[in-house]
C-alpha cells in the first residue's frame, strides 16, 4: 500500500514538473507567429570580381581582380520559430562596374544578378546572427573603352553568405558578407550594410 502511495506522489510530481514547461510553451506560439512576416530593404557596399579573363586577340589571359561600389535591393518572408528564424529571401544584386588598365585602355566588368535563398538564424535579445544559401541568376558584360562590349556572359550558380542583424521594432539594421560562386571566376563577394522594414 505504501508503494502504490509512494509511485501516485511521485507520478503526481512529474506531472506539475512538466506543467511549467507546457505553459511556457502555449505563452510562447503567439509570440512566434506575430513576429513571422514579410519584410523588404536595401544595402549598399563594396563588391571584389577576381577572374582569369581570356584575350584571343593577344592570346593571353587577363588576371582581373578589382573593387567597386555595390548595392542591392531585397524582400522576403520571415518564420520566428521558438528557437530559430527560417526565411525566404528574394533579391536583385548590383556587383558594380569594376575596372582594370591595360595599355591606356580600360576593361570594365559589369555584374548584376538575381538572387534567391534561404535562411535559418536565431536571435540573442534584439541581435540577431545567420546564415543563408542559394542561387543566383547572373549576367556579365565585358567592355572596353572606345571600343564598348567586347563580350557579355550569363548563368546560374550557387551563392551564400553569413550576417548579423540589429532590430528597432519594424525596423532592422543588418551587415552581411556573401559570396558568389560564378562560373569561370575566382572570387566574388560582397561586403554591404543596410535597412530593412518588418511589415
Amino acid at each position: 500500500m505504501n508503494n502504490d502511495v509512494t509511485t501516485s506522489e511521485a507520478r503526481n510530481g512529474a506531472s506539475w514538473l512538466l506543467l511549467p514547461a507546457a505553459l511556457i510553451a502555449i505563452l510562447s506560439a503567439p509570440q512566434a507567429l506575430a513576429d513571422s512576416g514579410f519584410y523588404a530593404g536595401g544595402s549598399i557596399g563594396s563588391a571584389t570580381i577576381a577572374a582569369d579573363i581570356p584575350i584571343d586577340e593577344i592570346n593571353d589571359t587577363l588576371n582581373f581582380d578589382e573593387d567597386d561600389f555595390a548595392w542591392k535591393a531585397f524582400g522576403g518572408f520571415n518564420f520566428d520559430l521558438a528557437v530559430i528564424d527560417l526565411g525566404i529571401e528574394a533579391g536583385y544584386v548590383d556587383l558594380g562596374a569594376p575596372s582594370f588598365a591595360v595599355l591606356d585602355e580600360s576593361i570594365t566588368l559589369d555584374v548584376t544578378g538575381l538572387t534567391l535563398f534561404g535562411l535559418a538564424g536565431f536571435n540573442l535579445g534584439p541581435i540577431g546572427v545567420f546564415a543563408k544559401a542559394g542561387m543566383i541568376n547572373w549576367d556579365a558584360e565585358l567592355s572596353v573603352s572606345g571600343f564598348g562590349e567586347v563580350a557579355s556572359d550569363d548563368g546560374s550558380d550557387p551563392a551564400y553568405g553569413i550576417g548579423a542583424r540589429f532590430n528597432l521594432g519594424s525596423l532592422q539594421i543588418r551587415g552581411e558578407y556573401e559570396m558568389f560562386d560564378l562560373d569561370d571566376t575566382d572570387d566574388v563577394y560582397m561586403l554591404s550594410l543596410g535597412l530593412a522594414f518588418n511589415f
